[in-house]
């Protein structure tokens, strides 16, 4: 089994679709825009609010999802569906697994 946080088919399945071009600039977007949706999730842990938690995972989910990090989309499908955590230690790890998908990503769009 590959440890590759993206899944190949999925990444050169957008890649047919939308092209490649197209899809540096979404990864680029979604670059940017992740780390707000962890951000997000620590401050929605930090305020007890449930609503903006789930909301954060599961935008997190969906976007991780159309590049083919799906071991990261299944982690926040995990917290949108799970509810607030007791801790942010489940955020950490989705923090990291971010971190792997994101160099691949960038890897994947520069090569």
């Amino acid at each position: 089994m590959t440890d590759d946080p993206i899944d190949a088919a999925t990444f050169a399945e957008l890649q047919d679709t939308a092209g490649a071009d197209f899809v540096g600039e979404l990864v680029g977007t979604f670059l940017e825009e992740a780390p707000q949706m962890l951000a997000e999730l620590r401050s929605a842990l930090a305020e007890a609010s449930a609503e903006r938690f789930r909301r954060a995972a599961h935008s997190l989910k969906s976007n991780s999802q159309t590049f083919g990090a799906l071991r990261l989309g299944e982690m926040a499908r995990a917290l949108e569906l799970g509810g607030l955590v007791s801790d942010g230690t489940r955020i950490d790890a989705l923090q990291a697994e971010y971190e792997r998908a994101a160099a691949a990503l960038q890897e994947r769009c520069r090569g």
